[in-house]
């Protein structure tokens, strides 16, 4: 079965993260261009993503490839990012991610993760909703994102707000996992 449009968006989502990345690998401070081609880079994926759900939603392109690929997709390029701003030794403090921020990022995505292996294993199907907590944690975790690569002062702020909604929707999904874990 060929791909839906809004899967190829999702594809091409994924297929942006090298060209993403490849700039901030070769940042320095006499190249700073480079951070804006990434920046650039960056919302070309994040805005192919409203584009690929507004698709799926009022064309009815709803898919199983596409409830895999869209959340792999976002997963992805939101993890590629917060690794290169953590780890990539050339760019500024400023715009550096401190590694306890990338750690409760992943913690959460890995606990999801894990508790909806084990919903499949138990009850046998897994279906994904996305909850209002989880959009929140994508839009601030994007906008912390966007802040660093502009180098906006206040990007501490963007990130402990992206802290906080990780760390609520992560505890709402673990209780959403738990609720389907006992409706056997």
């Amino acid at each position: 079965m060929p791909l839906n449009f809004a899967n190829k968006l999702s594809l091409f989502r994924i297929l942006s993260i090298p060209f993403f990345i490849t700039p901030l690998l070769y940042y320095s401070p006499q190249r700073d261009f480079l951070r804006f081609i990434s920046l650039g880079i960056f919302l070309v994926a994040v805005l192919s993503d409203a584009v690929d759900g507004y698709i799926a939603r009022k064309a009815k392109q709803r898919t199983i490839a596409g409830t895999i690929l869209d959340p792999l997709a976002d997963k992805l390029l939101l993890l590629s990012a917060f690794l290169c701003l953590s780890f990539i030794r050339g760019l500024p403090k400023d715009l550096r991610l401190p590694i306890w921020v990338l750690i409760i990022f992943i913690s959460r995505d890995v606990i999801i993760l894990l508790g909806s292996v084990v919903i499949y294993i138990v009850r046998g199907e897994l279906k994904i909703y996305p909850t209002v907590w989880g959009k929140l944690t994508t839009l601030f975790q994007t906008v912390t994102i966007v802040s660093l690569l502009l180098r906006i002062k206040f990007s501490v702020s963007f990130w402990s707000f992206a802290v906080i909604f990780t760390a609520i929707s992560g505890i709402d999904y673990i209780q959403r996992g738990f609720k389907t874990l006992y409706q056997l």
